[in-house]
């Protein structure tokens, strides 16, 4: 997959992606996140909608497997709104998933099958029939605060696999921006160089010291806080973004 990026309605160049918004959720159930469920079809066209208005061309639908993902209405809203959308496979962290869920208990191969098979054969979520003309295009690991678990360690070995086979680049969650030197070194373990790797969340933790020795790794930092107001005001989110580029991580891997 290397040399372009795999879409919902196909793959494309990387100029041809526009302003991209590299971490959105159109659809997400979650335990973790009572209340907030992003299921609606109509409510997530009309939110696009509004995003591409806003000079937007793309975004990344950062959900995972087994939290509610719909790759179907995926393209249909990018096909209705002229967005292009990026789904994504993987696993979150494990707080993500209830008790049980079959996903948690997984192993390697399991999981590395099912995401390969997102990749390439077409996306759905366990036991749903795949569209083999909808695609996801990422892959996602999601790390604990300060914490790689097992279920993070057994993601990760199966991202590797995916990737060896397919190329495609990988975004992982950070707690609260934490362990991410640790996440790439597992990651640089199972043979995924951080110039492959998209760090979410980096900036809710801003030092701006961090984040130049992370920059200098060839990994991207994930600034997503900014008029969110939670971790920090916007002011901190900016002042940290221009330190970072200052000290040297504004070049082309930042």
């Amino acid at each position: 997959m290397s040399g372009f990026v795999r879409t919902v309605t196909g793959d494309l160049a990387p100029e041809a992606l526009g302003n991209v918004d590299y971490h959105e959720h159109l659809f997400q159930v979650s335990p973790l996140l009572p209340g907030d469920d992003l299921d609606d079809e109509a409510a997530s066209a009309e939110e696009t909608r509004q995003f591409a208005a806003s000079g937007f061309k793309t975004l990344v639908d950062a959900t995972p497997l087994g939290l509610g993902r719909r790759p179907a209405a995926a393209r249909r809203i990018a096909e209705a709104t002229g967005v292009t959308v990026v789904l994504t496979t993987g696993l979150h962290r494990r707080e993500h998933y209830g008790d049980g869920h079959p996903l948690l208990s997984a192993d390697v191969d399991t999981l590395a099958a099912a995401f390969e098979d997102d990749l390439l054969l077409g996306a759905a979520e366990p036991g749903q029939t795949r569209d083999p003309a909808v695609r996801a295009g990422l892959l996602k690991a999601g790390m604990g605060y300060w914490r790689l678990d097992a279920i993070a360690r057994r993601s990760i070995e199966a991202i590797g696999r995916a990737h060896a086979a397919t190329g495609a680049p990988v975004m992982v969650h950070l707690e609260h921006g934490t362990a991410a030197f640790e996440a790439l070194e597992a990651l640089a373990d199972v043979g995924v160089r951080a110039d492959r790797v998209a760090l979410a969340h980096v900036d809710r933790n801003p030092d701006p010291g961090l984040h130049a020795e992370l920059a200098a790794t060839g990994a991207f930092l994930g600034y997503d806080g900014p008029a969110r107001a939670r971790e920090h005001p916007d002011s901190v989110i900016l002042s940290c973004l221009i330190a970072t580029a200052a000290a040297g991580g504004g070049g082309d891997q930042a």
